[in-house]
């Protein structure tokens, strides 16, 4: 996998000699730590790390509480590249690399329900809980016709909504369901997904060479298996290497 880049790519991504990174601290299958120094620790920022020791630059990790406030910033000049959910929505003013990983996406609902699959969800009268603007979140936003979304700022927010408002559904990611479905008495996981969110590397817009760069390197980190290798070291159930493009 040809991973190699011009001096216009570094100038792009670190004019200051420094990788500025965006990562999305609300995401725990990406993020499962912090340093003694408060600085996140987990497969985005190693991936960004092996970015910046791929260009020869140092890296500076900029966080975020969520991935809504990532992409809001990369207007703001705050970061080079981003480690978030790669969606039509955020594409405005960032260039998706494809995947390097996924996380499937399916809904918590009451043991008793009648809904057995997630596409048994999008029906009339369905009322389904949902962390604002995640990226499993415009996923639905775009493609639910006739179930309602029921928005709330942040996970545990919508995971109250669903207990204390008596929601027929709750949307997450698989990895955390499967942590609620223990603690939440009387619900079950449905089968199958709605969606898988495709983790991605993006960069501004403005910067076509950076990111055909950052695509060949998304591509080379499946190949290699630098991203299968940062999964078994970060010990992180349900998340998956990505097929290649």
């Amino acid at each position: 996998m040809d991973i190699s880049y011009s001096p216009e790519v570094v100038r792009q991504l670190a004019p200051t000699g420094v990788l500025r990174a965006g990562i999305n601290l609300s995401n725990f299958l990406l993020v499962t730590g912090k340093t003694a120094d408060g600085d996140p620790v987990g497969v985005a920022p190693d991936m960004a790390k092996a970015i910046a020791d791929h260009l020869g630059v140092g890296l500076k990790l900029v966080p975020f509480t969520g991935p809504g406030l990532l992409a809001d910033a990369a207007v703001d000049d705050v970061w080079d590249i981003g480690l978030i959910g790669a969606e039509p929505a955020r594409a405005t003013h960032i260039n998706f690399s494809d995947a390097y990983v996924e996380i499937e996406a399916t809904y918590l609902v009451w043991a008793d329900s009648a809904f057995q699959t997630a596409q048994d969800l999008d029906a009339a009268g369905v009322r389904i809980a949902v962390s604002e603007r995640t990226a499993y979140d415009l996923w639905l936003v775009r493609n639910i016709q006739h179930a309602v979304l029921v928005h709330r700022q942040g996970f545990d927010a919508a995971k109250e909504a669903f207990i204390n408002e008596k929601c027929e559904a709750l949307a997450c990611l698989r990895p955390a369901l499967l942590k609620d479905v223990q603690t939440i008495a009387g619900t079950r996981i449905v089968s199958g997904r709605f969606t898988a969110i495709q983790q991605a590397i993006g960069t501004h817009r403005r910067h076509a060479e950076a990111a055909a760069f950052l695509q060949r390197f998304s591509q080379h980190a499946i190949a290699s298996g630098l991203a299968a290798s940062l999964i078994s070291k970060y010990q992180v159930e349900g998340l998956s290497v990505a097929p290649l493009a």
